[in-house]
């Protein structure tokens, strides 16, 4: 099969046949619309950041214990170019993959991938349950319970930070600014 750019609906479509739970959908949104929002800013290819931010997780549902793994095989199956399946699986790098991000896609998406989930969290706890009225220091004062959004491996996005040469506040307002984009779609739209 000839390898060809994958589009946002191509990815949808491969989104919905292995992720049937909301909340992961919703995970993928997210870091679909981060991906897009930092491209933007940077100049470059929101299209395949997007596309590569809704897949990230395409495994992990049905194939917790095989997570990149899958991926990397569903992805092959579909024809996907090898530049979006090594993103893919490099943003487990140390959990469940040994590919290191090394560009600048793949290193935003190794950084991002844990912000958005203590970001979501950040902004479920306000009162008008929104990232519309979300404030960099608001989650940053999260940041330091360990109690807050236990899940949420720091260490990941301190490293992917480092790897990218940022500040985590620039990562988290990068997010939070994303996010918002796609709040509706995420749930997290809120009275705000």
């Amino acid at each position: 099969m000839a390898e060809h750019a994958p589009n946002r609906e191509e990815a949808l479509k491969l989104l919905h046949e292995y992720t049937k739970t909301d909340n992961l959908r919703k995970h993928a949104y997210a870091v679909e619309a981060v991906m897009r929002h930092i491209a933007r800013k940077l100049g470059e290819d929101e299209e395949k950041w997007g596309v590569i931010g809704l897949v990230h997780d395409l495994d992990y549902e049905q194939f917790p214990d095989q997570h990149c793994t899958k991926t990397n095989e569903i992805l092959l199956q579909h024809g996907w170019p090898e530049e979006y399946i090594r993103a893919v699986v490099s943003h487990g790098f140390g959990i469940c993959s040994d590919v290191e991000p090394v560009s600048r896609l793949e290193k935003t998406l190794y950084a991002i991938d844990e912000l958005t989930g203590l970001v979501a969290a950040s902004a479920l706890v306000r009162p008008s349950k929104s990232v519309m009225d979300l404030e960099v220091k608001s989650v940053m004062k999260k940041w330091k319970s360990p109690a807050f959004a236990a899940g949420v491996d720091r260490s990941v996005i301190v490293k992917g930070a480092e790897m990218l040469g940022v500040d985590v506040s620039e990562l988290v307002n990068d997010t939070i600014m994303g996010m918002r984009e796609a709040a509706e779609e995420i749930g997290l739209k809120g009275t705000a």
